[in-house]
């Protein structure tokens, strides 16, 4: 898992290392446990040990860095989709002290750092009130439950992009008073994949989308998911699978790669890049 990431909205995804702990209800169905699992790492759990990666899978982001700085452009960079680098535990210090090493010293990489445990991060970085340039800290908020805990966190942090995960969504999400505020950059939201996939309102997205638009924020929808509405999906052909009962519309378990992720005719693509251009210009 590393250049020319799948995740739609990164260029490359880097794992400091792998494993984590279950802390909130977007993890019940994670998908990174099920990948370990498949590959046979029993890595999840706060009494398991995490598996840390070679000096040569160090080494790449380097060269991303060299690559971009060639080109007069910028990537991103996902860290890390197999873990959460602010999960507490001591044995993780010296490999954290290694990442920030490796994000100070790679200026052409837009380091996307997501976490569940926002309320850790100032704890746990060497920049104080100084964050990198290159740095933007994301915060998971699958629910209005979460996003009540979190995002009074994940706004403290002087990053200088701060956005949201708001994937797998699990309920309608109220984020006009951080959208008004201008303390939140980015706004991901997505359906679950995944064999336990659970479906999600299209409501629920389209309330989030239209808070961004109403703010200038930049909006990303990444799926539907396993799960999507009838109207979302081109052709005649529907699944066995339905549910009509609980949603605003018929759902249809099309599966990830049909149910796609155009959302009312679009597909939403949007980036900070105002900031990112801040950066290219300082260079």
């Amino acid at each position: 898992m590393a250049e020319n990431s799948r995740i739609e909205w990164t260029d490359h995804t880097f794992n400091p290392w792998w494993g984590c702990t279950k802390v909130s209800p977007a993890c019940d169905n994670c998908y990174a446990e099920a990948w370990a699992r498949r590959t046979g790492h029993a890595v999840w759990g706060a009494k398991t040990d995490r598996r840390f990666l070679s000096e040569f899978y160090w080494k790449q982001p380097h060269s991303w860095n060299r690559q971009a700085k060639k080109r007069r452009g910028r990537s991103r960079v996902f860290c890390a989709s197999m873990a959460d680098v602010f999960e507490w535990r001591a044995d993780l210090t010296p490999w954290r002290t290694k990442l920030w090493t490796l994000i100070e010293e790679t200026p052409h990489l837009d380091w996307l750092l997501l976490t569940k445990r926002p309320h850790l991060a100032q704890r746990l970085v060497p920049w104080g009130d100084s964050w990198p340039e290159n740095v933007w800290l994301g915060a998971t908020v699958e629910s209005q439950r979460f996003a009540d805990k979190r995002m009074h966190h994940l706004i403290d942090v002087p990053a200088k992009v701060r956005f949201v995960s708001c994937e797998p969504l699990r309920s309608s999400i109220d984020l006009e008073p951080y959208l008004a505020s201008e303390e939140l950059d980015w706004v991901i939201a997505g359906g679950e994949s995944g064999a336990l996939a659970r479906a999600s309102e299209p409501n629920w997205y389209r309330e989030l989308r239209d808070q961004c638009v109403s703010y200038s924020v930049a909006f990303h929808f990444k799926q539907w998911g396993e799960w999507a509405p009838l109207s979302a999906v081109d052709g005649e052909r529907i699944p066995a699978r339905l549910d009509t009962t609980a949603w605003s519309e018929p759902l249809a378990r099309f599966g990830k790669k049909r149910s796609g992720r155009r959302l009312d005719g679009r597909e939403w693509n949007e980036f900070p890049y105002e900031h990112a251009s801040r950066i290219r210009l300082a260079l």
